[in-house]
């Protein structure tokens, strides 16, 4: 099974949500500041479809328990000019691979190693239209990628899993360090994305509903603080409360991390690594604050990272039931910190102490 296939099919289709993330930066073509993007390619219940899009939060819709569906994309940038612009389709201008990566909305195409499209919306539509969730802005793409490490999250993403909708939210990392190149022109300017300083990054979520409290850090973007020269290395934080069968667990995280040509892995789902883990987020007047501590039999991850709120989203999204419970859910692309690695021993052993800068960064509770 091609785990980073389209998912929404039997249980699913009339019930669930399936998406494509992308996040990179890209540094602008006059003064060659860097600024990180997101594109992400995304649907829900799609086999509801009757001719209309249908949007859960117009009250009409809700107070008629008429559930979304449509097709939409949603793509921006966070920082100093920050937006999460929405643009909708069709589902039958709308084709989806069950077989591999390969979508189309409307003109936007998405493929494995391939990404163009194009949304705009103008401040009057936002007035007129407030269940489009979106700000005005406009945005325009045409990149090649280049996947270069990819994590598996486990069974928990097994096709007899996904089929039977086991879980409530289901994770995979396709291009968890990832490599992109093209042009992006936003609000009027163009940016430059470059293998090398795009710190690139691509997974998908699908299911039933989203993650409480809703948990995601990523960097591609390291500096050794033993040597002061970039370190080839990947980070990659997700979860929060999985939901089997309707059970919640309790509070969990997966944490990936990639160094020097090996990915270690601190999955309470693969038992057989005894890993465990710790996880604390929090808020100040100015930044959202992440510490994550990850062990395993052998090795130890400490993980400090801080992003500042003014450069932050919050970002917006509606249930399958068209129900909107995040109201908070804090989202960018400048997270910034340290993270140590440590070999167990006798003592602990400090392998390398890492600078960590533009990195993604989540997190919502209701």
């Amino acid at each position: 099974m091609n785990k980073n296939a389209y998912k929404l099919k039997g249980l699913l289709a009339k019930n669930a949500y399936d998406w494509w993330w992308h996040s990179f930066t890209g540094r602008d073509a006059e003064t060659g500041e860097l600024k990180p993007f997101f594109i992400e390619y995304y649907v829900i219940n799609p086999a509801l479809w009757k001719g209309k899009k249908v949007f859960g939060q117009l009250k009409e819709n809700s107070a008629g328990d008429k559930r979304p569906c449509y097709a939409m994309i949603k793509a921006g940038s966070w920082g100093s000019e920050k937006a999460q612009i929405h643009n909708f389709f069709d589902m039958d201008a709308c084709e989806f691979s069950y077989q591999k990566l390969d979508c189309r909305l409307g003109q936007n195409i998405l493929t494995e190693n391939f990404l163009k499209g194009e949304v705009i919306i103008t401040k009057e539509e936002c007035l007129q239209h407030p269940e489009y969730m979106t700000d005005a802005g406009h945005m325009k793409w045409e990149l090649q990628v280049n996947k270069k490490l990819s994590y598996d999250v486990g069974y928990g993403s097994s096709k007899i899993f996904s089929s039977l909708a086991v879980f409530r939210m289901f994770w995979h990392v396709q291009g968890m360090m990832s490599e992109f190149h093209g042009t992006v022109e936003f609000n009027g300017r163009k940016y430059i994305v470059e293998p090398e300083t795009s710190y690139g990054y691509q997974d998908k979520n699908w299911g039933r509903d989203y993650t409480n409290p809703w948990i995601w850090l990523n960097c591609n973007n390291f500096v050794s603080q033993k040597t002061g020269e970039k370190v080839t290395s990947s980070l990659d934080v997700g979860g929060g409360c999985p939901v089997v069968l309707g059970i919640p667990l309790k509070r969990k995280i997966l944490t990936a991390f990639y160094y020097e040509g090996r990915l270690y892995e601190f999955n309470f789902s693969k038992f057989w690594k005894y890993s465990k883990q710790y996880f604390h987020v929090s808020e100040d007047e100015t930044h959202i604050n992440w510490e994550v501590i990850s062990e395993s039999s052998n090795h130890l991850l400490e993980i400090k990272m801080k992003c500042r709120k003014d450069l932050m989203l919050l970002v917006n999204y509606e249930n399958p039931k068209g129900e909107k419970h995040h109201r908070k859910l804090w989202n960018g692309g400048h997270a910034q910190g340290m993270v140590k690695f440590y070999k167990k021993g006798k003592k602990l052993e400090l392998i390398d102490e890492l600078r960590a800068e533009y990195g993604g960064c989540e997190y919502g509770e209701y």
